[in-house]
């Protein structure tokens, strides 16, 4: 995943996708809400190392839900 900024409408989507694939209790899709909701820089800080630790396939998966 590039460096691309992605929006807190975004990162919302990305987190209602993430509660799908990994479930609503992942601390991703937990750091993805949050940081949806409270648009902090360290908030999304976490959130996008959080994202980075999935797996390709869950990211990728998440990815497809929210572009298609």
């Amino acid at each position: 995943m590039d460096e691309t900024k992605i929006d807190r409408e975004t990162m919302g989507r990305l987190a209602k996708a993430l509660a799908f694939i990994c479930g609503a209790t992942n601390p991703a899709t937990v750091a993805l809400k949050t940081a949806a909701e409270s648009g902090s820089p360290q908030d999304i800080k976490k959130a996008r190392a959080l994202f980075l630790k999935l797996k390709p396939g869950e990211r990728q998966a998440a990815l497809n839900m929210i572009t298609g």
